[in-house]
């Protein structure tokens, strides 16, 4: 689908700018949820991701968004007196390593791993994955202030979880409305494609390494991270392809391959509202399981 004139969104990267040529810039395919998981399946085969609209009720996913905000508040994050579900920024500065610690408490909480496993979410995880479906004990949530020049680079999730099946699917939700101005997750179209044939040349190029070390992420043949670049544009003319983007909504999930090439972009919200979301990997619970995700995630666990 093409951007029509209307969506034309200045797309800003690690100080890079997105081109808004049509034969650069798209927009995300969203499927309806009950065509049914055949539909889906076969549209995630062919895209490598498939947007659910609406998956989720979009009030749970507001009064979750508000609850977590709510327990970042002491750290001096929000607006004061604002109302947590909206999630907008302080003005001010605000006390990094209380809030990081505050996230690391909320994603080892019962309420995150409920929210994570709800019964929408693990039915139709189950259906895809065909059989029982197994949630990565490693969760991660973010929060993204306006502003906020730094990005995640280029990469697919595979490059993380060489220690398991190469079948493990992620699903990332924004935690509310998340328009284009603030942000959220760019995919490479077409790009599912590009990810199996960069994970095979890493097999050719890293068959000498030890087992532990062929599956870093950070080992000497790796890119800084696993990166696979910090230059989105570049990508986009080196592939000949498009970088897609979405107004998300609440109540939207991603489904995406382990292959799909993506990344995210600066938050601009000129209403000063903060980008909360969470990605969490599924796979069926008979496959093998990287054990480096057996773990809660923390901000110094080098995944």
């Amino acid at each position: 689908m093409s951007i029509s004139p209307a969506k034309l969104v200045s797309q800003k990267t690690n100080g890079k700018v997105l081109s808004t040529a049509p034969n650069r810039l798209g927009y995300l395919t969203p499927t309806d949820p009950s065509v049914g998981i055949e539909t889906i399946r076969r549209l995630y085969g062919m895209q490598g991701y498939v947007w659910l609209k609406g998956l989720l009720p979009p009030d749970d996913v507001i009064d979750f968004r508000s609850w977590v905000l709510s327990r970042l508040v002491d750290s001096g994050l929000l607006k004061p007196g604002s109302d947590p579900s909206l999630g907008i920024a302080s003005e001010g500065g605000f006390d990094r390593q209380l809030a990081d610690r505050r996230l690391m408490s909320l994603v080892r909480s019962t309420a995150f791993e409920g929210f994570c496993a709800q019964p929408r979410l693990s039915h139709l995880m189950d259906k895809f994955v065909r059989g029982l479906s197994y949630l990565h004990k490693r969760k991660i949530m973010r929060f993204t202030l306006p502003g906020t020049t730094a990005a995640t680079p280029a990469h697919y999730d595979l490059v993380y979880l060489r220690g398991g099946t190469s079948r493990v699917v992620t699903a990332w939700i924004p935690l509310g409305d998340t328009p284009v101005d603030m942000g959220g997750l760019v995919y490479l179209e077409g790009s599912h494609a590009i990810g199996v044939d960069m994970e095979a040349r890493f097999n050719r190029d890293n068959a000498g390494l030890d087992a532990e070390e062929r599956i870093s992420a950070y080992n000497r043949n790796m890119t800084e991270g696993g990166w696979v670049s910090k230059d989105l544009p570049d990508m986009a003319e080196r592939f000949d392809t498009r970088w897609l983007i979405a107004d998300f909504e609440a109540g939207d999930v991603v489904l995406h391959s382990p292959y799909m090439i993506h990344a995210s972009t600066t938050n601009q919200s000129t209403s000063g509202r903060i980008r909360l979301s969470t990605d969490i990997r599924y796979q069926n619970v008979d496959d093998e399981i990287d054990a480096r995700w057996s773990n809660h995630w923390s901000l110094d666990d080098m995944l």
